[in-house]
């Protein structure tokens, strides 16, 4: 089921930010997220009171937060919901590779390195096809321009994950969620201030569809912000109380289907034949890296956009994504 919401949050950002500016669609989004978090807390026991000590930890994460959602709600815009589920699902290799090449704190398997090659040759194909059909005047064609600002998104949310591992082993990690996402709120209604204006609300308010498609746009941030960061979260948190992680984030190469299919039903993004095979082809990379090795723990990276807990040195944040992890965000 967390797979499948995961899965819809690019259809959901696609209809909210049809109206509205992308960053104040973030703003909205991680406020019902930090509302949710403040009840989580009060339902955990845990004090929301942040020490002295852990400011350092919450700039650190909302500054990743801002980034990482920024890159992805203006991709969205410039993009599509299918080139997007593909695309964010990207963060999996990308924490494998930092933690091979940078971190050095993963070696990786003959089978991992055959995921991360599948997984690329899929990212190559959503780069190269741009749909054999696409009508530049359709509204939800992609571009290049979106498509890169998506993989950025894939790679700062890489690094925002393997920073939350290290720091909810630091400070509790709902309070580390809690006051992670105020701090990004902050940061993108300032954004939204300077930068934004809510120029398609006003051209949108003649038109006869008006009134759906407020509605569209404010279900879409529900969507995002109560049932991805809230309902998503709760549910991996007492999965990962009985399940190993390994075993959750095993099931996280659904994400990218799921989203393929939600966009072509709900979006009606132009079709091309090579997009499945591009889904199956990070599909496929997904389980590759995450399936638990012989003989030894599983190192895994999971879905996307959720925050929850301190183990695992080569999983994944999620929040958009801390999910077994600790984190999307995210998604």
């Amino acid at each position: 089921m967390t797979a499948a919401l995961w899965g819809g949050t690019p259809v959901a950002v696609s209809y909210s930010v049809d109206l509205l500016p992308p960053v104040a669609v973030s703003a909205f989004r991680f406020g019902l997220a930090a509302l949710f978090m403040c009840f989580w807390c009060q339902l955990e026991g845990s004090s929301r009171k942040l020490l002295r000590s852990e400011t350092k930890w919450i700039l650190g994460g909302g500054v990743l937060l801002f980034f990482q959602i920024t890159l992805f709600t203006i991709g969205i815009e410039k993009s599509n919901s299918s080139h997007a589920t593909l695309l964010i699902n990207t963060f999996v290799f990308w924490i494998v590779a930092l933690e091979h090449l940078v971190l050095k704190t993963l070696h990786m398997t003959t089978r991992q390195v055959m995921g991360l090659v599948v997984a690329a040759g899929g990212v190559l194909l959503t780069f190269m096809i741009y749909e054999e059909r696409q009508d530049n005047l359709q509204a939800d064609s992609p571009s290049l321009a979106g498509d890169l600002l998506l993989i950025g998104s894939a790679a700062i949310l890489a690094v925002k994950i393997l920073y939350t591992q290290h720091v909810v082993k630091r400070m509790p990690p709902g309070r580390f969620i809690l006051w992670h996402d105020i701090v990004g709120v902050m940061f993108f209604i300032l954004y939204t201030s300077l930068f934004e204006d809510f120029s398609k609300w006003t051209a949108a308010t003649g038109e006869a569809n008006f009134s759906s498609q407020v509605t569209a746009a404010f279900l879409g941030i529900a969507y995002q912000g109560v049932l991805v960061a809230g309902l998503c979260f709760a549910i991996q948190a007492h999965l990962l109380r009985k399940h190993a992680a390994f075993q959750i984030s095993v099931y996280s190469f659904s994400t990218p289907l799921f989203g393929l299919l939600f966009a072509f039903a709900f979006r009606a993004d132009p079709y091309s034949s090579w997009l499945p095979l591009s889904a199956v082809c990070v599909a496929i990379g997904i389980i590759l890296v995450n399936l638990e090795p012989r003989n030894k723990k599983a190192t895994s990276v999971t879905a996307p956009a959720t925050p929850e807990q301190p183990q695992h040195p080569a999983n994944r944040d999620q929040q958009d994504q801390p999910g077994d992890h600790t984190d999307q965000a995210n998604q």
